[in-house]
């Protein structure tokens, strides 16, 4: 259900509506957070209710009930000041299904973005970049391609951190230092690895034609380009899981709350995604 007081539970509404003859959903929420939230008014008390909503849709997956989970946003300073131990949903799937990591891809049609580093500051961002983190990332990338989307070679695009990918070092030493000895690592391994680029140059149509997926440094050099090619569209999908998770790729907007005019594309867009990638799992690996 997402924050009970966002527009999760309208735009759910308006989802399942409109995909009710083609893709069976089951609701997952608290009944007393949804009966009691005032619209555009996160609560702690809620916590709970979102909280155990999210750990119940991972349960029913991991039994065989359903196939895939798919969140409605989440308020997380909401939720941190009840207590709750984790940044966002995907740290917290990664702790209910026991996965080393989880990655966040984002996705909209001929656009998959993968941030290295994620709910940071970005002053902390040069610190927390090393070359494990980023083979690793690309490591779980590169799976996931094969195993969900079909790719069998899949092709990734790393960029740099600064301006130019550092200009040979007159911009910042980090590609030098830490970016490209990855890539090397990556490459040497086997996996179809280019890089680093300049982030200004890698978003046209005719560079996204050269890979299946571009590894970005951090939040906003990944979020501003799919959010500017397909805003209503995009999804979140959580790479590294044993199970199948996408989000709609935007916020509980509590200035709409309760207005009834929240649109539901995005969560639409990742319904029908989860669907897709359930499909080419089980087609994969029947039961």
């Amino acid at each position: 259900m997402g924050d009970p007081a966002g527009i999760g539970p309208e735009i759910a509404a308006k989802a399942m509506a409109a995909l009710q003859n083609r893709i069976p959903l089951r609701f997952i929420a608290g009944r007393s957070a949804l009966a009691s939230a005032i619209p555009g008014r996160p609560e702690t008390t809620d916590a709970a209710a979102v909280i155990e909503s999210i750990r119940r849709a991972v349960e029913l997956v991991e039994t065989g009930e359903c196939s895939a989970v798919v969140t409605c946003p989440i308020a997380k300073k909401t939720l941190m000041d009840a207590g709750f131990a984790f940044p966002g949903h995907t740290e917290y799937l990664a702790h209910l299904t026991q996965a080393p990591r989880a990655v966040m891809m984002l996705a909209v049609e001929g656009l998959r973005v993968v941030p290295v580093t994620v709910h940071n500051a970005l002053a902390r961002v040069p610190a927390l970049l090393t070359e494990d983190l980023i083979v690793e990332t690309g490591h779980i990338t590169a799976a996931a391609l094969t195993r969900d989307f079909g790719i069998a070679s899949p092709r990734l695009a790393i960029a740099g951190l600064n301006p130019h990918a550092g200009e040979g070092g007159a911009l910042g030493g980090e590609e030098a230092a830490v970016i490209t000895p990855a890539i090397e690592r990556l490459r040497a391994e086997g996996i179809a690895v280019s890089g680093p680029h300049p982030a200004d140059t890698m978003f046209h149509a005719a560079a996204r034609a050269r890979y299946d997926a571009a590894l970005c440094m951090y939040h906003d050099q990944a979020l501003i380009p799919i959010k500017t090619i397909d805003f209503d569209r995009g999804v979140n999908v959580t790479l590294g899981l044993p199970i199948i998770r996408t989000s709609p790729d935007h916020g509980t907007a509590f200035d709409i709350a309760g207005k009834g005019i929240a649109n539901p594309t995005s969560l639409i867009a990742a319904i029908e995604l989860a669907a897709a990638l359930a499909e080419r799992r089980a087609a994969v690996h029947p039961a």
